[in-house]
């Protein structure tokens, strides 16, 4: 497998962008609930038609959004960056769906259900319950989402192949995210020690700002666009 010189950490900011809600810290409401309420596990034990209700609202929502120029240009660096990998904090798969090829989800997927009992998974797309029955696995247990909830521990997988990710790179760029939330925020804290530059995309500052190399204040689908020859330069030094 490649090494990328160059890898992205992105969160909720980016997607806000392509105006997905965030939800976290906005006193996000869905249905007059507090969305820490919809999703955790102990929702779904105890209601997961609501639970189930919430995703696939979500799902309809993401097919009218769009992936925007921040998505679009980090699928773009791949052409000159070989390897680039996006490390994501979001569910949504609006990289994907920009064309980055090498995606880690931290949090999971919101296209795909998975079985708690016997871990089967499939992709799942469906925006709405066929014949209103919530989907069964072929063991006879409730699926769920595949994303992380409240409370859960983010996939050990997942969590390995970014840490050994950013010990690699040349660069990390960190786009949108609130830099408080663990493991996430401890990646570009990583990519420093290990000799990474670190640039950071942000509309406001956040704890890593004054320990990066670059930090540009601004929206991501403004800047990341014009931001590529600065990449190289940084990749370039010896």
């Amino acid at each position: 497998d490649m090494n990328p010189l160059v890898a992205v950490a992105t969160g909720a900011g980016i997607s806000a962008e392509s105006g997905v809600p965030t939800f976290r810290g906005s006193g996000g409401l869905w249905n007059g609930r507090r969305v820490e309420d919809v999703a955790t596990p102990q929702a779904f034990v105890n209601d997961p038609e609501n639970v189930w209700g919430f995703y696939l609202e979500r799902r309809r929502n993401l097919l009218e959004a769009k992936p925007n120029a921040g998505h679009l240009a980090i699928a773009a660096w791949q052409e000159r960056f070989e390897g680039l990998t996006v490390i994501t904090q979001n569910v949504d798969g609006l990289h994907q769906r920009a064309g980055s090829k090498r995606v880690i989800e931290l949090h999971g997927t919101i296209w795909a259900r998975h079985c708690n009992r016997c871990q089967h998974r499939e992709d799942d797309f469906s925006t709405s319950l066929i014949n209103n029955c919530l989907p069964k696995c072929k063991c006879g247990e409730l699926m769920r989402p595949s994303v992380v909830w409240f409370g859960e521990e983010l996939p050990e997988k997942s969590i390995a192949d970014a840490f050994d990710i950013v010990n690699m790179v040349k660069v990390l760029v960190v786009v949108g995210t609130s830099n408080a939330v663990y493991p996430a925020a401890a990646l570009p804290i990583h990519a420093l020690s290990a000799g990474a530059t670190v640039i950071e995309v942000n509309p406001e500052r956040t704890s890593l700002s004054s320990k990066a190399h670059l930090f540009i204040q601004g929206a991501a689908g403004k800047i990341l666009p014009e931001l590529e020859s600065k990449i190289a330069e940084f990749v370039n030094r010896i």
